[in-house]
């Protein structure tokens, strides 16, 4: 992968993929960046998860989601949950904006990697606010 110099890590939800699955236009021109080595992005290891839970339960397609799996790895910063501060940071955010356990380790992931934008689907990630970053919804 080429690494972008001087841009801002972009984070990607699993609605993300999902968008980009389905041909999303904003979803496919962000990924096309991101392979490009244009944008550097960050996704965090539930969002995996996520995307693999959506394939057993026939939302997507085993084979779709194998393949989006595998570039998330070849061309994403992947956070890997393994510490206490994105932990504590989670529970913050969740108690402080109600949102749920599972979107918050995952935005508190994105947030510790830097990012600055977030291209989501989710609708309580774009209930959260806070300077600097900003929220970008693949569905309006």
């Amino acid at each position: 992968m080429k690494k972008a110099e001087w841009t801002v890590m972009t984070g990607l939800d699993s609605g993300f993929f999902v968008e980009l699955l389905k041909g999303n236009d904003q979803a496919v021109a962000k990924w096309k960046n991101i392979v490009d080595g244009e944008t550097d992005a960050a996704v965090c290891s539930l969002t995996i998860y996520e995307l693999k839970r959506l394939s057993l339960k026939g939302g997507l397609t085993v084979a779709a989601v194998q393949l989006t799996i595998e570039a998330i790895l070849a061309v994403c910063q992947v956070v890997w949950i393994d510490n206490c501060e994105v932990l504590d940071a989670a529970a913050r955010l969740s108690h402080g904006n109600d949102i749920p356990a599972v979107d918050a380790i995952i935005l508190a992931s994105m947030l510790q990697a830097g990012v600055r934008t977030i291209y989501s689907t989710d609708r309580h990630l774009q209930s959260f606010k806070k300077k600097g970053i900003v929220i970008i919804n693949l569905l309006a």
